[in-house]
């Protein structure tokens, strides 16, 4: 018996003697020499991301959200609050936008989100482009598409490569990268699983663009990995039966609701315009 105990206590040492050298350790620099440092002490990945220009296409219908009299701007101002709400009751740190159809204004809402909670955070906003099958973000920010998304997920490059940080503003953004020819096999990868677990580290918000859910199945994909998905719907455009097929196809799992873009702007401006001459006179 007292051979398998000391056996079992070998084994233990040299388990933890194991683990110990399979620690990462971090060696600095300091005036006495090096030292060791803990992993928990390590730069981030945000620290050496690369800055970029804040110059916005002149066709991106950006929105500024300072302006207190725009009245677009103030309805995702409206969003803004309301998902920072639900973030005080659930764990709430990634969210898919997408719609059922193209052309309904998802990329719209996800970049003017994103926009919004980067003005108001005081932590890093995330805005990811996963729509590897016609990306756009990056021609709305006129920034290189690649290194991005795509390069990260391939092990071309790490993620602080793959990023950007817009100038004057806390607001990073994640580009798709490279073209792929199997966008959906890409983001099978468990190394996507491990980007959504990691970024609720980095980023208060994380929002991404992602491609029409009845077109194919990359959205459907990614709202199981984030914490929520918003469904975007063009009034006058998106039909019925399409919402219903989207809401079907999400199985309602994590929907946080719908964004109804597309009002005429008489039916918003006389909203905001009665109030706002109300309060001045």
């Amino acid at each position: 018996m007292s051979r398998v105990h000391d056996a079992l206590r070998r084994a233990e040492r040299e388990r933890l003697a194991q683990n110990s050298e399979a620690a990462p350790r971090v060696l600095a620099a300091t005036n006495g020499g090096v030292k060791m440092v803990s992993p928990a002490s390590r730069p981030g990945i945000l620290d050496h991301v690369k800055v970029v220009p804040f110059q916005p296409a002149p066709e991106s219908h950006l929105l500024d959200v300072d302006d207190s009299l725009e009245t677009p701007a103030e309805e995702f101002r409206t969003l803004r609050t309301r998902l920072n709400h639900l973030q005080t009751l659930q764990p709430l740190h990634t969210i898919v936008v997408t719609s059922p159809s193209p052309g309904e204004g998802k990329t719209f809402t996800a970049v003017n989100l994103a926009l919004a909670q980067a003005q108001l955070s005081e932590n890093s906003v995330l805005l990811g482009d996963f729509d590897l099958r016609r990306p756009v973000v990056h021609n709305l920010f006129q920034i290189d598409r690649a290194p991005g998304l795509s390069d990260y997920l391939a092990g071309q490059c790490s993620l602080t490569e793959a990023l950007r940080r817009l100038d004057g503003i806390n607001l990073y953004v994640l580009p798709a990268g490279s073209p792929v020819k199997n966008p959906l096999e890409l983001l099978n990868l468990r190394q996507a699983k491990v980007l959504f677990e990691e970024l609720p580290h980095n980023f208060n918000w994380a929002i991404f663009d992602t491609p029409p859910m009845l077109f194919s199945a990359d959205a459907n994909l990614l709202a199981t990995l984030a914490d929520g998905t918003i469904l975007v719907v063009k009034i006058g455009s998106t039909t019925f039966d399409n919402v219903t097929r989207a809401m079907q196809s999400l199985c309602e799992n994590n929907v946080l609701g719908i964004v109804a873009n597309g009002a005429r702007a008489s039916e918003l401006y006389s909203k905001y315009t009665y109030y706002y001459s109300k309060s001045e006179a």
